[in-house]
């Protein structure tokens, strides 16, 4: 079976990006690679200046407001349509709302096919990696490593503080039809 879209999973510096530029290299065709932050830098910064849209505490927490959501729910449909009209997709997203995340990619992706991947890191190993990134609010690994993957279902997981970015990778592609 095809797989039309993989869903990464993951909290904030899990190593999901990474992964996903992988996948670009190992799969045979090509695939295009978008995530929420893709979103948020297309948003204005007007979203992040109001409780409508989107915001970052001092602690790493992140709240979202309807005018956020309003946007994600277009970019979400706008990702199926994308591989509806043949486009491969690999999502990278961090699924603050748990399963109620989950539920509203899979109203959107409908019939197609999907592999959904959770990404795993330890709260510890992600915190380490939020400070030498230098681009992440201090907190925000630790505070997404588990509530992210609250009540998922995936078909696989993998784990970037045991495996390399290119081993997780080669583990999701072997599972790519």
């Amino acid at each position: 079976m095809k797989t039309d879209v993989i869903v990464l999973n993951g909290g904030s510096s899990a190593g999901k990006s990474g992964i996903a530029r992988c996948l670009q290299a190992v799969l045979p065709d090509p695939w295009l690679a978008l995530g929420v932050d893709t979103l948020v830098q297309a948003m204005p910064a007007s979203m992040q200046a109001s409780d409508a849209g989107i915001g970052f505490a001092p602690d790493g927490q992140v709240s979202v407001g309807p005018e956020f959501r309003a946007l994600e729910a277009a970019w979400i449909e706008g990702v199926a349509a994308m591989a509806r009209a043949g486009a491969r997709v690999i999502v990278d997203e961090v699924f603050l709302g748990g399963a109620d995340s989950q539920k509203r990619w899979q109203e959107a992706l409908g019939e197609l096919r999907v592999l959904w991947v959770g990404v795993r890191c330890d709260g510890a190993v992600a915190a380490d990696r939020e400070v030498a990134r230098g681009d992440r609010l201090i907190g925000m690994a630790a505070s997404q490593a588990d509530v992210v993957h609250r009540d998922m279902v995936y078909d696989l997981e993998v784990d970037t503080a045991r495996a390399e970015s290119m081993e997780c990778a080669r583990t999701i592609a072997a599972r790519v039809g």
